[in-house]
């Protein structure tokens, strides 16, 4: 096997899939300025299956997360005011991810259709929301796992021999700490 991974892995997936949408969003906005029709619908094509992608991943994580700790998400660990400015961007960011499958899938069916005046209408709502999503999913990851990572010290990612025989990344925890700060 050439590529291994468990579900302590998505997170860093979604980023990486958050991400890429982050770029074909703009490379589709480029391309439609520059009147390049065809390549704007495959890039935006493409960025729904990114998108969609994403979703998937979140969703499994999330069941797997739950159905191993009880939990639904991480707890965010940075200072107050922080935690401020950190669930601010979570609501946000949730409320209109909410709406991201809708708006995307309908603006994509306009355009599918050549019913250019009701596409480029939409396109300037949901353009401008999708992009807010995928940016913000990026900085929430890098929030909750890169800038306030988790305090739990017994969690730590180690390569075993496994990994040399192509197996996947084992998550070693050590008998002092609690499973579910993961």
């Amino acid at each position: 096997m050439l590529f291994a991974f468990d579900w302590h892995d998505l997170p860093h997936i979604n980023a990486g899939l958050n991400a890429a949408a982050t770029l074909l969003l703009i490379l589709g906005l480029v391309l439609i300025k520059r009147r390049r029709e065809r390549a704007h619908r495959n890039v935006m094509i493409g960025t729904l299956a990114v998108s969609t992608a994403f979703l998937a991943c979140y969703l499994v994580y999330h069941a797997q997360l739950r159905a191993e700790t009880g939990t639904s998400g991480m707890k965010f660990q940075g200072p107050s005011p922080i935690r401020e400015v950190y669930l601010g961007i979570l609501l946000t960011h949730v409320v209109l991810a909410a709406l991201v499958p809708f708006l995307a899938l309908r603006t994509i069916y306009l355009g599918l259709r050549d019913r250019r005046a009701q596409h480029r209408r939409l396109a300037r709502w949901t353009f401008p929301i999708w992009l807010y999503v995928s940016v913000t999913g990026v900085v929430i990851y890098v929030l909750l796992y890169h800038v306030y990572p988790p305090q739990a010290v017994g969690h730590i990612l180690r390569r075993t021999e496994a990994v040399a025989a192509a197996r996947p990344l084992q998550l070693s925890v050590d008998s002092q700490c609690d499973r579910r700060a993961l």
